[in-house]
């Protein structure tokens, strides 16, 4: 199997354009051709986890902190006017590389983009989905 990526780029074996680096979580511009739009950035823990099922409360808290802070730089650094934070867990719900990652996407009035679904999943629960979620944690 090949090995994850951004255990590569955290471990300094593959180039990045670092935005921050700390001990629990670090920021880097995505891969060339990929960006959506000028500053998006990836966070990533430094502890390797699969996904947010697999990722410890420490790793997590510091990847969301980062995240924020991320967030604000590009208000302050590049003018944005909001944020979109981007996550997948798991190849169903669009997940690329196997290492726990959030996007920071900055918006602008101007930049005729929307990240948010187009439409509805179609998949039909029988039942009510909250009630069902609510159980799991009696």
């Amino acid at each position: 199997m090949d090995p994850c990526p951004f255990c590569r780029i955290i471990a300094g074996d593959a180039p990045a354009t670092w935005v921050e680096r700390e001990e629990h979580a670090v920021a880097f511009a995505p891969l060339p051709g990929s960006s959506l739009a000028p500053g998006h950035t990836l966070v990533v823990p430094v502890e390797h986890a699969d996904d947010l099922l697999r990722i410890g409360p420490v790793p997590l808290a510091a990847t969301v902190a980062l995240a924020q802070r991320v967030a604000r730089a590009m208000r302050g650094a590049l003018g944005a006017s909001g944020t979109v934070l981007l996550q997948a867990s798991g190849a169903d719900a669009g997940q690329s590389v196997r290492h726990l990652h959030v996007h920071v996407v900055p918006c602008w009035p101007d930049d005729g983009t929307v990240h948010w679904p187009e439409r509805p999943s179609a998949h039909v629960f029988v039942g009510d989905p909250h009630a069902a979620l609510a159980e799991m944690f009696d």
